[in-house]
């Protein structure tokens, strides 16, 4: 697979997802990204194996960072657990939400959770926000758009996608932006990555 590479050196490795792609295998049969990529690396006969440090949902694109070595993996899940990263996407979600910004403040897994965004655009019955998760509870931006009435468009997870006029082949988020500092060099790193053909064709045909 043609699996777009936006950042390597000695220690990370950083791609950008297609959508359609698990992260990491459900099963032993099912088909992801890190399988892809590691075997690739078997392939091309080099020793070292990817970690993935942390997950996108199947359907949502974007950056997606792997460690070299499990070391460098548990150095980044600690850099996660202290909210280090700063990690900011685009949805498209029905509807106009009133204000320009705004937080969601919702528990989730049983656990408090926080969503801040703000509206880059309002379509005829849509809205282009970016979304900046605070905390990184699973499905935490499906969810609380879900919560104040505005589900991502595509959504039929966890909505019946009947009940909305507007349709998309998946869910319209893309993790388009991180920030953090390497485990390793200590330097700022950032990240981006262009809003995917899928998203970028909604949003010039409606």
């Amino acid at each position: 697979m043609n699996i777009p590479i936006i950042f390597e050196d000695d220690w990370l490795l950083i791609v950008d997802k297609p959508a359609g792609l698990l992260s990491v295998p459900l099963t032993k049969e099912s088909r992801n990204l890190t399988g892809v990529l590691n075997e690739d690396l078997r392939e091309r006969g080099l020793k070292y194996r990817l970690y993935p440090c942390h997950r996108l949902d199947r359907e949502t694109s974007g950056l997606l960072i792997y460690a070299k070595s499990r070391q460098l993996q548990e150095q980044m899940a600690d850099i996660f657990r202290d909210r280090l990263v700063s990690k900011k996407y685009t949805a498209f979600v029905h509807g106009k939400l009133g204000a320009s910004t705004g937080e969601i403040k919702a528990p989730l897994e049983g656990k408090s959770a926080l969503t801040k965004y703000r509206v880059l655009e309002e379509r005829n019955n849509y809205s282009v926000v970016e979304v900046s998760p605070a905390t990184g509870r699973t499905n935490q931006i499906r969810l609380h758009f879900k919560y104040i009435g505005h589900p991502l468009v595509g959504e039929d997870r966890f909505v019946f996608r009947k009940d909305f006029a507007l349709r998309a082949k998946r869910v319209c988020l893309h993790a388009g932006y991180l920030e953090f500092k390497h485990p390793q060099t200590q330097k700022t790193m950032i990240f981006r990555a262009p809003l995917p053909a899928d998203m970028q064709k909604f949003i010039d045909t409606h």
